[in-house]
């Protein structure tokens, strides 16, 4: 009897500690991979957790941007402040915990999946940027959805929006289902074909990008976001343990790895391109209708503590114009004075030698 209890003991002794190891070490749960980044945005290598809600104000950062709330995550370094990367590429791919990728610069868990979006980033560009007209382009093929701003709407207008359209393009030539091993994908099914269209959509997007390469030497960030959700339908009509997923999680990861690729070197190497893999959203994506061009009134409620005001998006950008201008002017101030201080009135002033001439004639 006690042999037995010891035995059953030991097992569960042993099966604590193999998931006490796994869940810290990230093995299992949802990521953010950073696929590539230029050398001033500096992502450090470590298994930090980040939480959905911080994706936003991550990409803001990354971008160059100043956001409402400190983001105390040792993920991220700060950078110098007179470079900023051309664009910023995020990928949102539901139905898959983690993606093999062949290359990556740094990988962190992400806990907390909560639904969010990039409208605020996007509002930032517009209104920092306004007059270069970026490109702002956030699609969802499997909901066809489309958002696009600035220079996107002449750049992507041939870009395939709907199921109908993406699968028409399917069967055109230059079509991904030609290079694509597709193994145990049917071209008739139709989970199989939403997940192939968003490929296709990722190919078109790089293909319409080397179509206007214009846009990558512009002073203007750009801003892409995409959410991918083929992998989980898969998942829900296949199972994840299903030949059907595992060659299509193969296919995305060589798929994204290549879009990053191309993406990347477009922009001069300039250009920071992040995964984030959820398995599940904890709640539904709602997307309110909002105008790009409102304008919010900063305002600080009534607070019975007298509280001061929180400081805005452009505090960073104004707080620097006054700095240096303070110094230009001090080091102008200086160098007159000492210019002064050292003229000779014999040599060096008119007034003084037209008095001197009136004084001898005098």
């Amino acid at each position: 009897m006690s042999l037995t209890y010891w035995s059953r003991m030991e097992a569960v002794f042993s099966a604590a500690l193999v998931l006490c190891v796994l869940v810290p070490s990230g093995v299992c749960g949802d990521s953010l991979t950073v696929l590539q980044a230029p050398d001033f945005v500096s992502f450090q290598k470590g298994e930090w957790p980040v939480s959905g809600e911080w994706i936003p104000d991550l990409v803001a950062l990354t971008m160059g941007f100043s956001v409402q709330e400190d983001l105390s995550w040792p993920g991220l370094q700060a950078g110098p402040i007179f470079q900023r990367p051309r664009a910023n590429v995020l990928v949102v791919v539901r139905g898959a915990d983690s993606l093999a990728f062949p290359h990556s610069m740094a990988s962190y868990p992400l806990e907390n999946p909560v639904p969010f979006t990039l409208d605020s980033v996007a509002e930032t560009v517009h209104s920092l940027f306004a007059e270069d007209t970026p490109v702002v382009l956030q699609l969802a093929p499997s909901e066809e959805r489309l958002y696009m701003l600035g220079k996107a709407n002449a750049v992507f207008e041939d870009l395939p929006v709907t199921l109908q359209q993406i699968r028409a393009r399917l069967s055109q030539d230059g079509s991904v289902l030609a290079s694509l091993p597709l193994s145990s994908l049917s071209r008739n099914a139709e989970a199989d074909l939403l997940f192939l269209s968003e490929v296709q959509v990722l190919h078109d997007i790089t293909a319409l990008l080397q179509r206007h390469k214009h846009l990558a030497k512009d002073h203007s960030p750009d801003l892409y976001s995409l959410e991918l959700s083929g992998l989980e339908e898969l998942s829900r009509l296949y199972g994840q343990d299903s030949p059907q997923y595992r060659d299509a999680t193969a296919i995305l990861a060589s798929a994204l790895q290549k879009f990053g690729e191309d993406v990347y070197g477009l922009y001069g190497n300039s250009s920071v391109v992040e995964v984030v893999t959820v398995k599940n959203f904890e709640a539904p994506l709602t997307r309110k209708s909002r105008s790009i061009l409102e304008s919010r009134q900063i305002s600080n409620p009534g607070s019975p503590y007298n509280l001061a005001y929180k400081y805005n998006f452009h505090y960073a950008v104004v707080f620097n114009i006054v700095l240096w201008l303070m110094i230009v002017l001090a080091l102008a101030v200086i160098a007159i004075s000492y210019n002064l201080w050292n003229m000779d009135p014999g040599y060096d002033s008119i007034i003084y030698r037209m008095t001197n001439q009136k004084i001898r004639m005098d």
